[in-house]
């Protein structure tokens, strides 16, 4: 088991991320060797993205496992806010990946391109979104 952990965390830090877009909705997410997203040693999003499109057809754009609410947990430079994921949108204004709105009370926060509720949720305890109250309810 700890030689599978280390073999896929190896992989995360060793290969590029690519998100397929129709319609500016992400239809997948594929890792790529960084073998084919560089040039010279320097790894390029648009080498990676034309890879993906001469491999797969299609329109791709570079995506980061390690980017969430603008912030790379690694210390890096964030790309696109956030990591994509299937049924994301890519906000070309924003050059941002957001997921879809999960109530239609929540608003977008623009310093992270991620949803939150028009509520603060609560500094203690479990809760839960309620809709129909736009309220957080306790579990």
């Amino acid at each position: 088991m700890y030689l599978v952990r280390l073999a896929l965390l190896l992989l995360r830090y060793n290969m590029a991320h690519f998100a397929e877009l129709i319609d500016g909705i992400v239809a997948r997410v594929v890792v790529v060797s960084n073998a084919d997203t560089a040039s010279n040693g320097v790894e390029d999003g648009a080498i990676g993205a034309a890879f993906c499109a001469n491999l797969l057809g299609g329109e791709w754009l570079q995506t980061s496992y390690n980017t969430s609410g603008g912030i790379h947990n690694g210390g890096g430079i964030p790309l696109r806010y956030n990591y994509a994921g299937i049924g994301y949108t890519y906000d070309a204004v924003r050059n941002a990946f957001i997921e879809p709105k999960p109530y239609p009370s929540w608003v977008l926060d623009e310093a992270t391109c991620r949803w939150g509720a028009p509520v603060p949720y609560p500094a203690t305890g479990q809760w839960v979104w309620d809709e129909a109250s736009l309220s957080w309810v306790a579990l």
